[in-house]
């Protein structure tokens, strides 16, 4: 395994309104993943999901890290999180 590969900490925005974060190396599969019923229990039966926040991390430690910190977050700091000017955000 590579030291260095790119990993992302992403929040989905699923259709209730919830979101569900996680983490990948490829978020456009991970995406397709979650949306096909094969990802995420959570996600089942919630599509349409968007993207809605994303954040590169050299690594993978320091993804499983960051991932951890925002799933302790409560909605609204996460909101506020996606709603950052600086965020990287995407749409479907």
């Amino acid at each position: 395994m590579k030291k260095n590969t790119k990993h992302f900490v992403y929040i989905i925005k699923a259709a209730d309104g919830t979101y569900y974060t996680g983490m990948t190396k490829d978020i456009k599969n991970r995406l397709a993943l979650h949306e096909s019923g094969k990802g995420a229990k959570y996600l089942r039966g919630r599509t349409p999901l968007t993207i809605v926040y994303r954040e590169s991390c050299r690594d993978i430690k320091t993804a499983m890290v960051r991932e951890l910190q925002i799933k302790r977050y409560s909605k609204r700091q996460k909101q506020k999180l996606i709603d950052h000017p600086r965020a990287r955000k995407r749409k479907n």
